[in-house]
């Protein structure tokens, strides 16, 4: 028996190239940050020629008195490349970091390269809190990934210090950290599962109906989850937030009707050396056309990224200023509906696209600074409104409502009802909660007091 044979596979490998992580990462750039990595770039390729533009000045300052309201209020603020950053401290938050301890952990694993490469890579989308979204998890379908190594790399940065890091949602998060502390009380998972809002207002006794539990085990319960950490990833953001954000899109009204307007001005303008593009049309030494070739390769992909960021960004930016139309022209403070998938398909684009485009990301209008994700809201109830709307209105009530008779969850839903939103009770104790509003119980002791 002959033990040669041949035979035909299809298989699926994970290809993250050079050029495809550098364009993921300068689309995820904010202005700051993008400011830093070309002059880093800069450094490091001598292809890259780094000029300042002197047009953009005036450009600038001419933007400034159309909308005066650009740069209000930020000390010292002026059109300079240099000391253009506010200082960063004494820490380095590159190498201090959630994502950099991330990968710090995952390098110390020696795991396979494409698992390496994938859970790097997901570490990066990590954010401040410590969770990932689901549009990123759904976006590396896009790069043939095979579903089972998306599921590996998943389940090794969730197992990842701090415990709860690398969740999709709040009971996710307190779920891994009970994995961590080997606690498999099944009332316990079911409380995380399903009543975390009800354990915030201490509502024990229908817990205890509903799933069979005593008034005690449900009390040990919520001690418990109190003693979890809903934001893992809070213990790396420096001690003192930065107290300014440069915008990275404007709305200005041109002409009567607003417009989107990229902040580019602080930008330099990188271009190719024509020096060393003649050298290497004329060099014969192999070492420095081999050497020449990288960089200029490695030069075209920044440009190519540069050009691709700017064309995204602009168009996500369009596509907010067209939904939410009404807010920026001053008629309503309201939001409409509106999620990354709906913009995603309106601009053909994938959904991790549009959420790596709008990450970190702030809009300044004349009504404030807002970050990008501000105006993504998603519809509550078969009204249409969107929870911004909806919160919103919740606001008005309990500031109108009679101090001796606060409004209950309940009579608020009744309210809303009234007015054509339809959200249910638990959501609307969701969403007073999110607003640091008490319960009515507590808000009637507050005014008694």
């Amino acid at each position: 028996m002959s033990l040669i044979a041949l035979k035909t596979e299809l298989r699926q490998q994970l290809k993250l190239t050079p050029q495809l992580m550098q364009s993921m990462e300068v689309l995820q750039m904010n202005s700051q940050e993008l400011l830093e990595y070309l002059g880093r770039l800069t450094e490091e390729n001598p292809l890259l020629e780094r000029e300042d533009v002197p047009d953009l000045r005036d450009a600038y300052q001419e933007l400034r008195q159309k909308a005066v309201w650009i740069d209000a209020g930020i000390p010292g603020a002026s059109f300079s490349h240099e000391g253009a950053l506010p200082e960063r401290g004494a820490v380095d938050r590159e190498t201090e970091s959630l994502a950099a301890f991330l990968r710090d952990q995952l390098e110390r694993k020696r795991l396979p390269k494409p698992l390496l490469a994938l859970g790097n890579y997901l570490a990066e989308l990590v954010d401040e809190d410590g969770y990932l979204a689901e549009e990123d998890l759904e976006g590396l379908s896009e790069l043939n990934i095979p579903q089972p190594l998306i599921d590996e790399a998943l389940a090794m940065l969730q197992g990842l210090e701090p415990a709860g890091v690398g969740a999709r949602s709040l009971p996710e998060c307190l779920l891994l950290q009970l994995d961590r502390r080997g606690n498999r009380d099944p009332g316990l998972r079911e409380i995380v599962r399903q009543f975390l809002p009800d354990i915030g207002k201490k509502h024990y006794g229908p817990i205890a109906n509903t799933l069979g539990l005593s008034l005690e085990e449900v009390q040990a319960a919520a001690e418990t989850i109190a003693d979890l950490d809903p934001r893992p990833g809070q213990a790396f953001q420096p001690a003192e937030q930065a107290l300014y954000v440069r915008p990275d899109v404007f709305v200005v009204v041109e002409d009567g009707k607003p417009e989107i307007v990229l902040n580019e001005y602080y930008l330099p303008k990188i271009t190719v050396s024509d020096y060393y593009l003649r050298l290497l049309g004329s060099t014969d030494e192999e070492e420095t056309r081999t050497y020449l070739r990288q960089k200029m390769r490695q030069a075209q992909w920044l440009l190519d990224s540069l050009s691709r960021r700017g064309s995204t960004l602009r168009r996500c930016a369009e596509a907010v200023l067209e939904a939410q139309l009404p807010f920026f022209q001053g008629r309503t403070g309201e939001l409409a509906p509106m999620n990354l998938r709906s913009l995603a398909s309106a601009l053909e684009l994938h959904p991790s696209t549009v959420s790596r485009a709008v990450r970190g990301k702030y809009l300044q209008c004349r009504q404030g600074t807002y970050p990008l994700r501000y105006f993504f809201n998603r519809a509550v109830g078969p009204g249409g409104h969107s929870r911004q709307a909806v919160k919103q209105r919740i606001l008005e009530l309990v500031a109108a409502e009679d101090p001796r008779r606060p409004l209950s969850d309940q009579r608020l839903c009744a309210l809303l009802a009234e007015e054509g939103v339809q959200a249910a009770r638990r959501t609307v104790a969701k969403y007073r909660m999110e607003l640091g509003i008490g319960s009515s119980a507590a808000r009637k002791r507050l005014k008694r007091g």
